[in-house]
């Protein structure tokens, strides 16, 4: 009897006690659970903070840029140089950080000759006629470039866009052209030679590990800069003048006609009709040659050449050489202009400044003359937010938007959200 009593106890005392390591294990998991549940809470929150961080940055940017007021743009304006108000910005638990770039200071690929590609570090002769092919409106292969028939045989094939580019980073796909070459080093876009862009293979990306910075030539080239018809207006007023003339001219005749048919009261009714006649054969050939004039101004206008200008206030050595053709001579010239305008105040007022001070000669001048400016409108900022947890760096949030502060209010032309971190 006793026995029974002691095995029903013991068998008690083992249900309880399995009862105890399930209700623990049941804890442990809705602990880990509520654990994991707060610090997605939080990732989410930071998330949100960060995002609007880099809002605000950006917004603090185009401020800046809306405040400049000079007709010149250079590396010595607000949005150029203002640590005060770009660096470590607090904001609801997060920092931003914000970086301006002028894309008036790179070269517009969609506009860029082929001697002005082959000024770029590491470009190859096949990879500028690939670039050209790509932007082109035909299917017909360009020097040792290629076309959508290429593409199409690829693994995921596509077609090649045979129009201008949307997007810089559209150039990562055409022929040849690797990330390595698009982005350089600074892969996180902040202008910084940080850890893992000078450790070599170790670490992506890789990278030559010495002390400087190489930048890819998405530091070089944009697609977003407008373009500008050269002599399109001297030949729209020239046209139009001349039209003017000849209508004025015809409707001049026409008086004089019809005053002297006036005066004439003994004319016969034959000569009456003659001059009628002559009139209506006077306006016929006045509309026929204001027709011809509107032709000639719509072929002058469909045969103009469109430019993309670069910003020599803000024009990095690599763009300017790039622009005068490379070679020698050409980085020679860039390093004068790059000095000169270091000497300048405001920088250069006017590009005239280039043959009247004698940094450029009137030939080298009269070849870049159309693709320079020393003013700006698009604009490239970068934001990078970063939620601060006590002292400790949380979630990591970057943008990329691409402004054009002509417009009021600015216009974005495009717009790119990077992940969290």
């Amino acid at each position: 009897m006793k026995a029974g009593i002691n095995n029903k106890k013991g068998l008690v005392i083992v249900a309880v006690l399995w009862t105890i390591v399930v209700l623990m294990i049941l804890v442990a998991v809705l602990g880990r659970k509520s654990r994991l549940d707060m610090k997605v809470s939080m990732a989410r929150i930071e998330a949100v903070r960060c995002k609007w961080a880099c809002r605000a940055g950006a917004e603090k940017a185009v401020a800046v840029l809306n405040e400049d007021e000079t007709d010149n743009d250079s590396l010595l304006d607000l949005w150029s140089d203002s640590d005060e108000d770009f660096n470590d910005i607090p904001l609801e638990n997060c920092l931003f950080n914000v970086r301006v770039i002028d894309e008036a200071s790179k070269l517009n690929i969609n506009y860029a000759t082929k001697d002005q590609l082959m000024g770029l570090q590491d470009m190859l002769e096949e990879i500028a006629d690939a670039i050209i092919d790509w932007r082109d409106d035909n299917d017909n292969p360009n020097g040792l470039g290629v076309e959508s028939g290429y593409y199409e045989s690829l693994e995921f094939g596509y077609m090649a866009r045979n129009g201008p580019f949307r997007t810089i980073r559209e150039l990562l796909l055409v022929k040849d052209v690797t990330p390595e070459l698009f982005y350089g080093e600074d892969t996180n876009f902040n202008g910084v030679l940080d850890y893992n862009e000078r450790d070599g293979d170790a670490t992506p990306p890789i990278d030559d590990g010495d002390t400087e910075l190489d930048l890819g030539w998405i530091a070089h080239l944009t697609c977003y800069t407008p373009a500008e018809s050269a002599g399109q207006s001297s030949g729209n007023q020239s046209s139009e003048n001349q039209s003017s003339g000849n209508q004025s001219s015809g409707n001049q005749s026409s008086g004089n006609q019809s005053s002297g048919n006036q005066s004439s009261g003994n004319q016969s009714s034959d000569n009456q009709g003659s001059d009628n006649q002559d009139s209506q054969n006077q306006d016929n050939q006045n509309q026929n040659n204001q027709n011809q004039n509107n032709q000639n101004q719509n072929n002058q206008n469909s045969s103009a050449q469109e430019y993309a200008k670069v910003n020599i206030n803000t024009a990095s050595e690599i763009v300017l050489t790039a622009l005068l053709g490379g070679g020698e001579d050409a980085e020679s010239a860039a390093l004068n202009i790059i000095a000169y305008r270091e000497t300048a105040e405001n920088g250069i007022e006017e590009i005239s400044e280039l043959t009247s001070e004698g940094i450029l000669s009137n030939n080298v001048f009269s070849q870049i003359e159309n693709y320079i400016t020393t003013s700006s409108d698009v604009f490239t900022i970068y934001c990078i937010a970063t939620a601060d947890r006590s002292g400790r760096p949380g979630a990591r949030l970057q943008t990329e938007v691409v402004v054009n502060r002509s417009s009021r209010p600015y216009e974005v032309l495009f717009s790119y959200q990077g992940t969290n971190n």
